[in-house]
């Protein structure tokens, strides 16, 4: 499989991925290799990864916990502390390995060490190979607000190992097809086809024409000014949704997926109601089947709606939707009333 280049650096696939990260380090004079792994990637992920680098640069692991809850700034105290008393400087490297808790707290960790060390993405969920390994976005939820701090920063490359998803659980593939079906609906439906009618799906496929349509987009706009908006089908309500089953402690924790998956079938019929997307091609996204039934209660909705006021990409207090016309025809920055956005939860629930 061809590596695909992006900005600044490239995506490698399989074999070849360890082959140039190896060719990273014996050309790179680093101090310290640093790797970032919570304890299920330890467990899982890592004793293949080592097995694949061949170096005598010291190696260090730093192992955090894993889950949203722990994406934060106090988690990011720990790693610079714990890189700074193993006697990390400018030339250190840091591996993420793992979701996308470990790539986007990762990256933001190794950008903001002495002003910015070199960093490598290995993901190794569904979720995080096809969104948040690539594209440039690090950072950390503020409380229970996703991705409120943070910059842009490129890794040196990110390395893709599909053997690594044989250690994720169901809920987590389907999580990570969510992102794909998103890819499918805005920019190239050929994808939500194939999830939809389920025929001879190969993930490797899948995987690499997610990354080449991210990386597209990302490369026509990668400040997120116009098209890159795109991607944010489904997350404006997804977002809060999914900060609010964050913070409750009577309800179980959403995957980043699930939420995404809920705020798509919103977001489309938001979408039907507002620029006449087609009803069936609602009931299509509806149904698709790729993520389990959560409730949205109705004593809820006043909080979720309370949240998307903070979401990160408001301009003068203005909640800004990624609505479609049809498949692969979407208008960006759509106003949205709270009855529609109720409405819309409503129908979810049906």
């Amino acid at each position: 499989m061809k590596s695909i280049q992006a900005a600044t650096y490239l995506v490698h696939f399989q074999e070849k991925a360890y082959q140039e990260l190896s060719k990273l380090v014996d050309t790179s004079n680093y101090s310290t290799i640093f790797i970032l792994v919570d304890e299920n990637t330890f467990e899982h992920c890592y004793p293949k990864f080592i097995q694949n680098l061949a170096t005598n640069i010291r190696i260090q692991v730093i192992e955090i916990e894993s889950g949203e809850i722990n994406k934060n700034l106090e988690t990011c105290i720990g790693v610079w502390n714990a890189i700074t008393e193993l006697g990390g400087d400018r030339k250190s490297l840091l591996i993420t390995l793992g979701g996308g808790v470990i790539t986007d707290l990762g990256g933001f960790v190794a950008s903001c060490f002495k002003r910015g060390i070199d960093f490598v993405n290995i993901p190794t969920t569904l979720l995080s190979m096809v969104d948040a390994s690539v594209g440039g976005k690090t950072g950390v939820d503020l409380g229970v607000l996703k991705n409120q701090i943070g910059l842009f920063a490129n890794p040196e490359m990110v390395l893709i190992d599909t053997d690594y998803l044989t250690t994720v659980s169901e809920r987590e593939i389907k999580s990570g097809t969510a992102e794909i079906i998103k890819y499918g609906v805005t920019y190239d439906v050929h994808l939500f086809n194939e999830i939809k009618e389920n025929k001879n799906l190969n993930i490797n496929d899948l995987i690499f024409r997610s990354i080449e349509i991210k990386n597209e987009v990302v490369l026509e706009d990668p400040k997120e000014k116009n098209i890159r908006k795109i991607l944010n089908f489904g997350h404006t309500l997804g977002h809060a949704i999914e900060s609010f089953h964050l913070d409750s402690e009577d309800k179980e924790n959403l995957t980043h997926g699930e939420a995404i998956a809920i705020g798509m079938v919103c977001e489309s019929y938001m979408s039907a109601k507002l620029l006449g997307f087609p009803s069936e091609k609602v009931k299509e996204v509806k149904e698709v089947g790729i993520y389990n039934k959560t409730k949205l209660l109705k004593e809820d909705f006043p909080a979720i709606i309370e949240l998307l006021k903070h979401d990160k990409k408001n301009v003068n207090g203005q909640v800004n939707f990624v609505l479609l016309n049809d498949y692969e025809n979407y208008k960006l920055d759509c106003k949205v009333s709270e009855e529609l956005i109720v409405e819309s939860m409503k129908f979810y629930n049906v």
